[in-house]
C-alpha cells in the first residue's frame, strides 16, 4: 500500500540556530544554493507541513498544499486566507486526518518548521535534510530543534534520534553550507 515519505528540511547556523533572536531568519542564513535547493525539494513534494510562523516565500509557494499547525483551531479547518491550506491543531486531529483533509494521502511530505513542528515528526522521517552554513552564528537565537543547545549539535539531535549522514552535497562552495541527507540508521 503507498504511504506517505515524510521528510525534513533546514538550514541551521554554526550553533545550531534557524532564526536570529528576534525569531526571524536573517539574510546571512540565505544562500543562493541551498535557496534552489529548497525550491526544488518543495516543488517535488505533494505537502508541505509547517507552523504559523514559517513560510517559504517563493513564487511557487501559492501553488502548494499546506498544513499549518496552529492552536488557533480545534482540529482542522480550511484557512480562510490560503486556499490550499489547511489548518491543523495536532491536538485535535491525527497527522493521518489533517493530510486526508489537505487531500494528500501518498506522495512526499515535506516538513519545513518550526523547531516545534520539526520535533513533533523527529520520529517519523524517512529523511532529514540539514543545510549547514558553518560560517554563521546567531547568539540567542532560536534553534532549529528543541533539543539544540549550548554543547548539542542538530548533528547530535538527530543522531540521537537514530539517524545517520548519508550523503552530503556542498551548496555554496565559498561559504561552505552544505546539506547533509540524514537517513534512519538500519
Amino acid at each position: 500500500m503507498p504511504r506517505l515519505r515524510i521528510e525534513g528540511y533546514v538550514i541551521a547556523s554554526a550553533d545550531g540556530m534557524l532564526a536570529d533572536a528576534g525569531n526571524v531568519m536573517p539574510q546571512a542564513l540565505k544562500f543562493p544554493g541551498d535557496a534552489e535547493f529548497f525550491a526544488s525539494a518543495l516543488d517535488g513534494a505533494d505537502l508541505i507541513v509547517h507552523g504559523r510562523n514559517s513560510y517559504e516565500d517563493q513564487p511557487n509557494s501559492p501553488k502548494r498544499k499546506r498544513l499549518v499547525v496552529t492552536r488557533k483551531v480545534a482540529a482542522l479547518a480550511p484557512d480562510p486566507e490560503k486556499p490550499l491550506s489547511t489548518l491543523w491543531n495536532p491536538a485535535g486531529a491525527s497527522f493521518e486526518a489533517a493530510c486526508e483533509a489537505a487531500g494528500v494521502t501518498t506522495g512526499t511530505v515535506a516538513v519545513i518548521g518550526g523547531p516545534v513542528v520539526f520535533e513533533m515528526f523527529m520520529d517519523r522521517y524517512d529523511t532529514f535534510f540539514l543545510s549547514f552554513a558553518p560560517h554563521v552564528s546567531l547568539p540567542g537565537g532560536t534553534p532549529c530543534f528543541p533539543e539544540v543547545a549550548p554543547g548539542r549539535s542538530p548533528q547530535q539531535v538527530l543522531t540521537a534520534h537514530g539517524f545517520a549522514p548519508a550523503n552530503q552535497l556542498m551548496l555554496d562552495p565559498a561559504d561552505e553550507v552544505s546539506v547533509t541527507a540524514w537517513k534512519r540508521a538500519a
